[in-house]
């Protein structure tokens, strides 16, 4: 009996347990700042009106910002016509309720810390109603949905929460999508490399595409043999590296170039991507490497190459079969822990769905929800995904074998989804294959034509949707697998021709 007793006044003393919150808090900050209206400039980069518990707080505290935005003096003689009808406020004394604020007013040297104080007990609130959704779910969730699927909404409210102190998105007024936009511009005005986004490496692409923008999800496409693995890796390598030199010269981090990089590799395992950016910035035969064909002064280079890597940004996941669901986890765990800024996923087609089937309807639906989840991270974390994709056997068909939109393999929502889309393209590789007889005219005119494609790589920009596509023309070693801009002497012969 008695421990029932106990359970019932437990229960009855849960059901009136009250949210966290500090109304003499909310009221020595509203009192401050109409006291002194420079208190609120203190506040107003972090709280808002929805972050008080008292909802009349919340409105007060509102008005206040709208007069001070427009450069007027906010007392409780300037407030009172706005809350003379407001039965809120007549309940707690109506506007002499404005007075009695400004009369427990905390100093502005506290004002912030009161502020701070009204913020984390908002966190707190939403807590507390993240955590009942997810108990009333658990509890008596919908046939069609997985407890998996409960799980990343959990981790995508904690996320936003954890960032942006709200549960969701809302409008934003144009004047700070406005000052946004300015701002960027300004950036990449007053940046040597006018560059607006991340950097990719390469001078002549960074020139096309303006570098990789946050928000932005980037396809790079080809066929096997292609190099898309290795361009994608030269653009992670060369991405951290700039940021570390920029962290390390003491440069704004918030204005780098450089980002922190979460490598998804569901092709190849982290030590097989570590030795090819090895075997790239050491300029030694991937081949000779793997098989440990190294004479000592390469293996010294070697040596002295991976010191000058080791604190490098550059984050790989090599777990193969990945879901998108367990991917954007992952990428808001390394946001949060490591301030993730550009993700590399080697490649796309490699990603599962939430589905369960696998007909040939069903993998384009599949394929569809992925890139639409890629490019739904992108806007959430503010970063740019650059995903690579297989492309269609159709390629090979042609005579003509640069790849075209249409040769997106599964394609769906590929080209709808993407910002940009990108196809590395080698001619030498398919020239190669065509070696005529040795010692006819014919032969003679494939050696020269193999001369002048000899090392050369073309990244066609099929698709941008903030500027014109076109083809860029790079080099390409293939012994390293690095790719890199074209020296002067390599436009000569053309520019002659």
């Amino acid at each position: 009996m008695n421990t029932l007793t106990k359970t019932a006044e437990q229960d009855i003393g849960l059901e009136y347990r009250q949210l966290p919150h500090n109304l003499e808090a909310e009221q020595a900050l509203l009192g401050a700042i109409l006291v002194n209206n420079e208190a609120a400039h203190r506040v107003m980069g972090f709280l808002r009106p929805e972050h008080f518990y008292e909802d009349v707080h919340g409105r007060i505290f509102d008005a206040i910002l709208k007069m001070v935005d427009r450069n007027q003096t906010a007392d409780p003689v300037k407030l009172k016509p706005y809350f003379d009808k407001d039965e809120a406020l007549e309940e707690v004394g109506g506007a002499k309720y404005l007075a009695r604020l400004a009369a427990s007013a905390a100093t502005i040297i506290n004002a912030e810390d009161y502020g701070r104080t009204i913020y984390d007990l908002a966190l707190r609130r939403d807590l507390v109603q993240i955590g009942e959704d997810m108990v009333v779910t658990a509890y008596d969730s919908p046939v069609d949905y997985a407890a998996t699927d409960q799980i990343e909404n959990a981790e995508q409210r904690l996320f936003t929460l954890a960032e942006l102190g709200q549960h969701e998105g809302g409008f934003k007024p144009f004047t700070k999508a406005l000052t946004d936009a300015i701002e960027n511009i300004q950036a990449a005005y007053r940046d040597p490399d006018k560059l607006s986004g991340v950097t990719t490496g390469l001078k002549s692409l960074n020139d096309k595409i303006g570098g990789l923008h946050k928000s932005d999800l980037m396809i790079l496409a080809g066929r096997p043999a292609m190099g898309k693995t290795a361009l994608a890796t030269n653009i992670a390598f060369d991405a951290a590296k700039r940021y570390w030199e920029d962290l390390d010269a003491g440069q704004d981090m918030t204005k780098t170039k450089g980002a922190v990089v979460g490598f998804f590799s569901l092709e190849m395992s982290a030590d097989q991507l570590a030795a090819r950016i090895l075997s790239e910035r050491a300029g030694i035969s991937s081949d000779n490497l793997r098989r440990g064909k190294l004479s000592e002064a390469e293996f010294r280079e070697i040596a002295r190459a991976a010191q000058d890597l080791e604190n490098i940004p550059l984050f790989i996941d090599d777990t193969p079969s990945l879901s998108i669901a367990a991917l954007r986890t992952r990428a808001r765990r390394l946001k949060r822990q490591q301030g993730l800024s550009l993700i590399v996923v080697d490649y796309l087609q490699l990603l599962r769905g939430t589905g369960l089937g696998h007909s040939g309807e069903s993998r384009v639906q599949e394929i569809s929800e992925i890139t639409r989840g890629l490019k739904g991270l992108a806007k959430e974390l503010q970063l740019p995904v650059l995903a690579l994709s297989q492309l269609s056997r159709a390629v090979e068909q042609r005579e003509n074998k640069r790849p075209l939109l249409s040769d997106l393999r599964e394609s769906g929502t590929i080209e709808q989804d993407a910002d940009i889309v990108m196809f590395v393209f080698r001619e030498e590789y398919y020239k190669e294959k065509d070696q005529p007889t040795e010692g006819t005219p014919e032969h003679d005119k494939w050696l020269m034509e193999m001369e002048n494609l000899y090392g050369r790589a073309e990244v066609i920009v099929g698709k941008q949707r903030h500027g014109p596509t076109g083809i860029v023309t790079l080099h390409f070693a293939r012994e390293t697998t690095r790719f890199s801009d074209l020296s002067r002497d390599d436009y000569l012969p053309e520019q002659m021709g």
